[in-house]
């Protein structure tokens, strides 16, 4: 009897298992499909509104990991050929001693942007709040998103079912470090934030009083009183 049971035990959880793997390489699977769809190149990708930069690691000193830069730079080229007037950069500043904001946009101000085009959301603390702050705080409509591939596909995906009508550009530009762990690690990502568009639909950490897109970047700064 002891040993039925166990056995009807193993079989339930093999069973458990095998459908929640299913089930996650499926949606995997159409987040990446979907996301493809709107992937394109420099020269092919429409007009937007904005150009959004999706943040990562940065050094303490204020130097962008090889990975961010790529974005950056990739985000630029497109501003120059005016594929967008503005560029929004999003990440996380949560911490004083932590900023990718300001990092990405200390570095474009250095390459020759003008300040006034430099958007940040200093709250985009995930792919999901960065998708849904572009449309809520900074009243985006039509956005270009800017990330490596293996990203992209989940990026466009979580914009378009917000309500944004997104494009993307890929910043692959060379080997990163640690890539293969980060591919792994977006199969789970894919999954949470397919539940999150289609199911818990939460709002982000920070919302607060719109900032159009449209209007004057500097007023994102922390300094802002200064600048204007």
């Amino acid at each position: 009897m002891m040993r039925r049971k166990l056995r009807k035990g193993i079989f339930g959880l093999l069973a458990c298992f095998v459908l929640t793997t299913a089930a996650a390489l499926g949606v995997d699977a159409q987040v990446r499909s979907t996301g493809a769809a709107y992937m394109m190149s420099p020269e092919e990708v429409p007009e937007a509104d904005a150009i959004l930069v999706l943040g990562a690691k940065v050094y303490s000193d204020g130097r962008l990991s090889a990975i961010v830069k790529d974005r950056v730079d990739v985000a630029m080229e497109l501003y120059t050929k005016d594929k967008a007037d503005k560029l929004l950069v999003s990440g996380d500043h949560g911490r004083k001693e932590y900023d990718e904001v300001n990092a990405m946009r200390s570095y474009m101000e250095e390459h020759g942007i003008d300040g006034k085009d430099i958007f940040m959301d200093h709250a985009g603390f995930s792919t999901y709040e960065s998708m849904y702050r572009a449309k809520e705080i900074f009243k985006v409509k039509k956005v270009i998103i800017v990330t490596q591939e293996y990203h992209l596909m989940r990026s466009l995906y979580v914009a378009r079912q917000l309500g944004l009508e997104a494009y993307g550009v890929a910043s692959d530009r060379q080997l990163y470090y640690g890539m293969k762990r980060n591919q792994l690690r977006e199969i789970a990502a894919r999954c949470k934030d397919y539940l999150f568009v289609h199911v818990f639909k939460p709002q982000p950490t920070y919302l607060g009083e719109a900032i159009p897109i449209s209007g004057d970047g500097r007023k994102t700064r922390d300094d802002n009183k200064e600048k204007l």
